[in-house]
């Protein structure tokens, strides 16, 4: 869990979405998250992280609804949300932390 600790410490915002490839809300998030990902370039930082290979992550932070999607800046949680999301909505919720 420390690379986890790596990845979120940093001061632009860190868009975490936790899925499942056998998921179909997760799966159609992909696309979503990508145009999210090349639109806020290296304002922010967009990371996918599979909830099955990463079981005991995603037990500690409460993961039990696919997708989970999460914003860290700093090392802490700014926002927290699970179910499909629109580009729109995470591009004005990563705005909120740039």
């Amino acid at each position: 869990m420390s690379k986890f600790g790596e990845l979120i410490d940093l001061n632009i915002p860190v868009l975490i979405d936790f899925y499942a490839d056998w998921d179909e809300a997760s799966q159609s998030m992909h696309e979503v998250l990508r145009s999210v990902a090349a639109a806020i370039g290296d304002k922010g930082k967009v990371i996918k992280i599979d909830a099955d290979k990463n079981k005991d992550l995603a037990d500690a932070l409460r993961v039990t609804t696919l997708p989970t999607l999460m914003v860290y800046k700093a090392g802490e949680m700014v926002w927290r949300q699970s179910g499909e999301q629109d580009a729109v909505t995470l591009m004005g919720v990563i705005e909120e932390y740039v």
